[in-house]
């Protein structure tokens, strides 16, 4: 009754309080304070033995960790337990030698009988009262054996010595018994097997999130589960307005997602919604931040994984987790399944593996039919983008229409893309400079740099800035942040032996001499001889805005790269290991020019498929005897290039004097410098943003969006004439941005 009536629940709150406060502390049937238990029990509630997850169950809070703990506590007693029985087992017993055992006990009558154990050793039994009397120690003796037919002969033997008769031998017995000893040498095994087992299960529930219980349970609990979420676009601040320099890639992505939002709109003219896209490119061109923008304006579900997450080292993971993660999209469908770095499970198949399947060709062959197998269906709307900048590395199944149907390359953004990119990241910063021509500027000082440079070209300025304790990021912060990404930090403290510092001033005069006179050799804006990165000197060149390049102007090239090796031998009469990059760079050109270009007269019109730099040449993919005209070739080309660069050396032998002089006495020249001592360059040149685009069509990136893209972001357009007749092209602008 009591139960279920409080006699005070009538009372106020605080006056309950107060009552609890005066009374006295429990008591336990013995009369003991139960308070330090309450206290423990709390104690244990608010910092649970087995760490976090102590609610974990269904007995209420910390149920699951408190029958843990009982387990736990009752195994370490139960070991501690069998120690201590095992080595007052052990205690015991005591060993004896064959002497002892017949001089102190056989021939003195004390032994009953023996026991043969596990034919290895024998328990000596002696008469009941032995010990009490004194004549034998406390416990049990015992003594090893060689062999069982050697032992039985001796003690045979001393028994006939000592005239017993054959039918009042000692007794023999037999026996197999466990030893303790060999427990104890096989514990450590069971133990390290136990601590595995016990690992694989605790991982297992981390990576499960359901303690190894319900689906996907057991041993490996949800390591067989997908690693793919769904991404809330809340979380996403990328937006297509923040992509720049890619603006045909971000349009092809667009269509697919309209793909998905508007599906009548291509169903109607027959056309199937592609499977998938491929984003290909060099590193740092923005494939992953076009997929993050895609998660941010999609508005389907957007499901991201990465490649190398299928990889395991169970068996059987990656495939459970590819069918796991289709089922996932399926689920969510329409929408967008994102593969990051697919490269990681997508590599060729064969030729790797000795025997058998590897279990990245399992889960490669997976992924081909969850895309485009006999049980993939048409309609379940699931788009599947994904990154790599390997595709050369990849199985061609996957790269197939059906299943990757569109390749779009993001290549490294052109001076248009890179002014575009500039204006993004600019906007972040705090400066005065006039931001439109400071991208213009920068772009035409940043060939060949991709959006992850450019991105961080602006936070090295803005971190330069912030060095020299300046309020607003100044145009000089940009062009040391662009020295620094080239060619790092100055090394201003590292001493230099003054022949050192001379060899070093002559060949960057070389350099900066031989480019100025050379009609295709890239103009040159900044020579050092202050060290930076690895290199002992620096030159900062500006490199024309082409994709395509004459014999003439890699031979140029070639001159201009050699002139300081050149430079050292007019004037020291002896060369340095100072040219080792340029000779590489060299090098390179010239087999280029022979293996690839077909630019060799000898050679022929041949272009030989070569690895990429970096990886091992395996097999030549030509004869001996042309890799010898090869060979013969490229050192002719390369002897040529370096007696021209002598020449023009030794024709303006003054100018490197004067220009290596000022080097010696300034340590930095700009191109303004150089005009006052070489005067005017005697070809005409492009320095500026405007020069670089004139002729191009606008002097801002294209991006307009095809008539049908317009409403991407909403409804379909009503299409009433079904000629495709349109409207015209109205000019959408976004704000780039870049990756």
């Amino acid at each position: 009754f009591e139960k279920y009536f409080d006699p005070d629940e009538s009372t106020s709150s605080d006056e309950k309080k107060a009552k609890e406060d005066k009374k006295p502390p429990a008591k336990d049937t013995k009369g003991r304070s139960t308070r330090k238990d309450d206290e423990w029990k709390g104690l244990k509630l608010e910092f649970p033995f087995s760490g976090p997850g102590g609610s974990r169950g269904t007995g209420g809070p910390g149920s699951g960790n408190e029958e843990r703990d009982r387990i736990v506590t009752m195994a370490v007693l139960g070991a501690l337990m069998g120690l201590a029985t095992i080595a007052y087992y052990e205690s015991g017993y005591q060993e004896i030698t064959w002497r002892d055992f017949v001089n102190k006990y056989l021939n003195r009558g004390l032994v009953d009988r023996l026991e043969v154990v596990n034919k290895k050793w024998v328990r000596v039994k002696l008469h009941p009262g032995s010990s009490q009397t004194g004549s034998a120690p406390a416990g049990e003796l015992w003594f090893n054996i060689g062999s069982v037919d050697a032992f039985e002969k001796n003690l045979e033997n001393v028994q006939l010595e000592m005239g017993v008769e054959p039918h009042n031998f000692l007794p023999v017995i037999y026996k197999s018994e466990f030893e303790f000893g060999s427990f104890l040498g096989i514990l450590p095994t069971l133990i390290i097997i136990g601590g595995l087992i016990w690992m694989m299960r605790r991982s297992a529930q981390v990576m499960g999130g359901r303690g190894g219980r319900g689906p996907g349970g057991g041993l490996f609990g949800g390591m067989m589960q997908s690693t793919a979420k769904v991404v809330n676009p809340s979380e996403i601040s990328v937006k297509f307005a923040d992509v720049a320099g890619c603006e045909e890639a971000k349009i092809e992505i667009m269509e697919f997602v309209n793909f998905l939002r508007n599906p009548k709109q291509y169903v109607d003219l027959g056309a199937k919604i592609p499977k998938g896209a491929l984003l290909t490119g060099p590193p740092g061109t923005g494939k992953t931040l076009i997929a993050k923008a895609t998660a941010g304006e999609a508005n389907v579900p957007f499901i991201s994984v990465s490649g190398s997450e299928f990889l395991e080292m169970f068996v059987g993971v990656g495939p459970s987790r590819v069918r796991d993660m289709f089922a996932l999209a399926r689920k969510n469908s329409p929408c967008i399944l994102f593969i990051d770095e697919i490269d990681a499970v997508g590599r060729k198949r064969g030729g790797r593996n000795f025997g058998g399947h590897s279990e990245q060709e399992n889960t490669l062959n997976q992924l081909l039919v969850e895309m485009d197998g006999f049980n993939s269906s048409p309609s379940t709307n699931v788009v599947v983008l994904a990154a790599t900048n390997r595709m050369d590395i990849l199985d061609p199944a996957l790269l197939r229409p059906g299943r990757f149907d569109r390749q779009i390359v993001v290549p490294a953004p052109d001076i248009k893309g890179r002014a575009s990119i500039f204006k993004v990241h600019l906007k972040e910063l705090r400066t005065d400079v006039d931001k439109p021509d400071l991208s213009r500027k920068m772009a035409a000082l940043t060939p060949g740099f991709t959006g992850a440079d450019i991105a961080n070209v602006c936070n090295e300025a803005a971190l330069i800035a912030a060095r020299d304790n300046h309020k607003r990021v100044e145009l000089i912060h940009f062009e040391k942040a662009i020295e620094r990404v080239i060619a790092g930090v100055e090394k201003k403290t590292q001493v230099l032996q003054p022949d050192e510092k001379k060899i070093v001033a002559y060949h960057e005069a070389g350099h900066a001499v031989a480019g100025w006179f050379l009609e295709h050799a890239d103009p040159l804006l900044k020579v050092s001889i202050i060290p930076r990165g690895k290199g002992l000197g620096y030159a900062q060149y500006l490199p024309k805005e082409q994709y395509l390049y004459t014999e003439e102007q890699l031979y140029d090239r070639m001159c201009m790269t050699l002139a300081g090796r050149a430079a050292e031998q007019i004037f020291f009469g002896k060369i340095s290991t100072g040219a080792q990059d340029d000779l590489q760079k060299v090098t390179r050109s010239a087999y280029a020019q022979i293996t690839q270009f077909g630019m060799n007269p000898r050679v022929g019109h041949f272009s030989f498929e070569m690895p990429p730099q970096g990886d091992p040449l395996m097999e030549k993919p030509y004869s001996e005897e042309t890799a010898r005209i090869i060979d013969q070739e490229a050192r002719k080309i390369v002897q040529s290039a370096y007696e021209r660069t002598i020449m023009v050396l030794e024709e303006h032998k003054e100018d490197v004097v004067k220009l290596a002089e000022r080097l010696l006495e300034r340590e930095k020249l700009g191109r303004d410098d150089l005009v006052e001592l070489l005067g005017p360059r005697p070809f005409k040149e492009k320095s500026t943003y405007e020069q670089f685009v004139e002729g191009t069509g606008s002097f801002e990136e294209d991006t307009e969006l095809p008539e049908g893209l317009k409403n991407w972001k909403g409804d379909a357009p009503d299409s009433s004439d079904e000629s495709g007749s349109s409207t015209p092209h109205s000019n959408i602008k976004k704000a780039p941005a870049v990756s």
